[in-house]
Parts: structure tokens; sequence; C-alpha cells
């Protein structure tokens, strides 16, 4: 049902930047992209490129599988002056 993917992808990754908002990390800026799609015998690649100080920004990555779907979250923390 995408749709419904595409509604709980987005709550899903307003739920994640709330949390990580509650941390109360000064000075930087918290972007969040989720991705949920079925497994049905094919694979997907999924890829992400950002320009960044590796010395100040960071990111996190989860990846949740069950039998039929997958969900993934990246997190990506950029130092904001």
């Amino acid at each position: 049902e995408p749709a419904r993917c595409r509604e709980a992808a987005g709550d899903i990754a307003e739920v994640i930047k709330a949390r990580v908002k509650d941390l109360m990390i000064p000075r930087y800026k918290i972007v969040v992209v989720t991705h949920i799609g079925q497994l049905n015998e094919q694979s997907m690649r999924i890829g992400s490129r950002c320009l960044w100080d590796p010395a100040s920004d960071t990111f996190s990555s989860y990846v949740f599988k069950n039998a039929s779907l997958f969900a993934l979250a990246n997190v990506y923390a950029v130092y904001f002056e």
C-alpha cells in the first residue's frame, strides 16, 4: 500500500527528528530521511551523498527488516554556524 507506506515514513521521520532535537545538541541542523518498501524477491540499493566537514558533521543509520518489508532511517547532523 504505497500511500500507507508514504504516511508511515513521514511519521517515523518526524518522531525521529523530534527525539533527536530533544537531546538539545546546540548548533546542529538535523535531517532525517526514511524509506519503507516491500521485500518480494528483489533487491534495492539506497545511496546518499553529502558535502560536509568530517570533523564536525555525522550521521546514523538504522535498518529494520521482517518477512515482508524493510524500513531504513538515516539521520544526518550537520554543524550550522
